[in-house]
């Protein structure tokens, strides 16, 4: 409390101790593939296709990532985060060339390193040739230049851009261009280049082969989509380049199989984001049935399956190219908490951007696949193609329905995030009171919103934090135990509409 010591009028700003949950986000997705160019094994926030371009370049052969993350922001993704790992095209790296690679020294006017650039693995691979041209910047400086990178008719301009430190220097401006990269100055000053014109050879596409590890990764070294454990909004986790590396044969069955069985694994340790996963490509019905139950035996609530595979245009090469769905899916849910909420469920709803599916389906068959929680594409005439599923690879009944195990991570997160200030506060019956009130507060909005199942909040949820369930023992432990119970609203899956005949005159019965 203030010393007050002479006559006068204060103001006092007070803080009521509690505050109020807010929801969190429940449509971040994570993307882990293979890219054109960017860095390795590093997340990087894209809230947008254009974000994507400038960080890992546009579509490229062998990597399914660009028409993935494409596909979510078409569908109505807003947030992503995309890690690129080795295995696939465009190993070269913006922050170290490697080797092997071959790279062009620009001849220089003045001392020092000089600028070395080379061709991006795969990119703009139409045999147009490849040049830079050094030319005057139109603002004259002792150290500025103009930079200008040429496939065949097509160009980049880099004005104005230095040699120096700072957001104009040449290697970061680099860094957004679709053909080439510069090599990084360690130690020592680099060379103004002179004015002219140089070719670039182009490098073979390189296709290391993809191992297991490489999606995976290292929590602690940062690697894969282990190294996502230190992103906390993360919601949803696609690895649609586990497939190209299997279509490629540097991966086999067992390796894809263990790939799905990490990311099912890491969704079950953050408890907060459901892995959706991609079968093979060109099963038929009773094929991916055996993928589900006999080869894989998938059994989680964190985890769901998408079939079949997608037919999708493609930029590079004019032609249509089948694509795992994960990530049109992926823009599905984005676009579906946006407008309805995450309670509904992700299903009746249209695929955008998708010519056709790879597999037909009959409903004799959906019949034997939607219960083992194969969720389906299915194309229905004047209607296009919708997904036709919402269920997870759970075998618990509690934890069946997508939509169900999402509204619970969105209230486990918004709840846990909202209670912060609880810790360390005074264990009694203020505490108590004050904490029940916020989440009793939070819960009736949710139940407002259509998510929670009950005429009154009575109905839906309960909250309980009192002296029964906080024992002396308990508040010896400095443990605070809060009950809460709440009942989420299942999808209507099975519409049944009773007809039957009566005679004129013959009363209804109810």
């Amino acid at each position: 409390m203030p010393s007050y010591l002479s006559p006068g009028v204060y103001v006092e700003e007070v803080s009521s101790g509690s505050k109020p949950i807010e929801g969190v986000g429940t449509a971040v997705a994570a993307f882990v593939g293979f890219a054109a160019k960017g860095p390795l094994n590093e997340p990087v926030l894209v809230t947008n296709w254009t974000q994507y371009v400038e960080n890992f370049g546009q579509f490229v052969d062998g990597a399914v990532l660009p028409h993935a993350v494409y596909g979510y922001f078409l569908n109505g993704g807003g947030t992503a985060y995309v890690v690129r790992v080795a295995g696939g095209p465009g190993q070269a790296d913006h922050t170290e060339l490697e080797s092997s690679a071959v790279r062009t020294e620009l001849p220089s006017r003045a001392e020092g390193k000089p600028l070395a650039i080379r061709a991006l693995d795969g990119a703009a691979a139409n045999g147009k040739p490849l040049s830079v041209e050094v030319q005057e910047p139109s603002e004259p400086g002792e150290d500025v230049f103009k930079l200008v990178v040429r496939s065949g008719s097509d160009e980049e301009v880099y004005d104005n851009v230095t040699t120096r430190r700072g957001p104009a220097n040449v290697v970061t401006a680099l860094r957004k261009s679709k053909w080439v990269v510069a090599e990084e100055v360690k130690g020592g000053a680099l060379a103004v280049p002179e004015r002219g014109q140089v070719v670039l050879d182009r490098p073979a596409p390189e296709h290391r082969p993809a191992k297991v590890e490489d999606y995976v990764g290292d929590a602690d070294e940062r690697t894969g989509f282990s190294g996502l454990e230190a992103i906390d909004d993360i919601t949803m986790l696609c690895v649609p380049d586990l497939m190209t590396a299997y279509q490629a044969g540097t991966l086999d069955l067992d390796g894809v199989k263990a790939v799905q069985l990490a990311m099912i694994g890491h969704c079950e340790l953050m408890s907060d984001r459901v892995a959706i996963l991609d079968p093979p490509p060109g099963l038929r019905p009773q094929q991916v049935k055996e993928w589900r139950q006999v080869t894989t035996g998938y059994d989680s609530k964190y985890a769901t399956l998408y079939w079949p595979w997608i037919k999708v245009p493609d930029p590079l090469s004019g032609k249509p190219v089948h694509i795992p769905p994960s990530g049109h899916v992926a823009g599905v849910w984005a676009r579906n908490d946006a407008t309805r909420g995450v309670h509904k469920a992700p299903a009746n709803e249209v695929l955008r951007g998708v010519l056709e599916l790879q597999s037909s389906l009959t409903r004799a068959e959906h019949d034997q696949l939607n219960p083992i929680g194969v969720n389906c594409l299915r194309f229905f005439p004047g209607q296009g193609i919708r997904i036709w599923g919402a269920r997870t690879l759970s075998s618990d009944p509690e934890w069946r329905y997508l939509n169900v195990r999402r509204l619970f991570n969105y209230l486990e997160k918004s709840i846990l995030g909202g209670t912060q200030w609880v810790v360390f506060e005074p264990n009694d019956e203020f505490l108590w009171s004050s904490a029940e009130r916020i989440i009793s507060m939070f819960l009736r909005r949710v139940w407002r919103t259509g998510a929670l199942f009950g005429r009154t909040p009575e109905e839906a949820y309960y909250v309980k934090c009192d002296a029964e369930n906080n024992p002396p023992e308990n508040r010896d432990a400095g443990i605070l135990t809060v009950d809460i119970g709440v009942a989420p609203v299942k999808p209507a899956e099975f519409v049944v509409f009773r007809l039957s005949q009566f005679a004129e005159g013959q009363e209804l019965q109810e």
